[in-house]
């Protein structure tokens, strides 16, 4: 039986229930996943999308946890994972013609990110 030496440590993070759609902060995502804390974080001060604010602070928080609950170094971070799930809807209603209700369904997303120390 063979073991792995790997002793990677993963801190994690996950911002749930996050207004937005899925799709549009998959594409936020995508541009970060497998980049250093501090590359990811200036890429996110500049891109032009709504979806990187709450993306800063869920990676922002896993930096943190991985800094106070396993020591590691943020200048040696990065992120191995990074992925939006879909969360509830939230339904409100709109009146309409007649006595109606139209259903309106505002999109929700849950995000993680987890972050490894760099292999050198």
């Amino acid at each position: 039986m063979t073991m792995s030496t790997s002793t990677a440590q993963i801190a994690q993070a996950h911002g749930r229930f996050i207004r937005g759609s899925v799709s549009k902060v998959r594409r936020v995502l995508d541009q970060i996943r497998g980049r250093t804390y501090r590359e990811a974080l200036i890429m996110l001060e500049f891109m032009p999308y709504r979806s990187t604010g709450p993306i800063t602070k869920v990676l922002r928080s896993a930096v943190a946890n991985a800094e106070h609950n396993l020591g590691l170094d943020p200048a040696s971070l990065v992120i191995s994972r990074a992925s939006a799930d879909m969360g509830p809807p939230m339904k409100r209603y709109r009146p309409r013609a007649q006595g109606r209700a139209f259903a309106i369904k505002k999109q929700t997303c849950h995000i993680s990110i987890a972050v490894t120390t760099t292999d050198s």
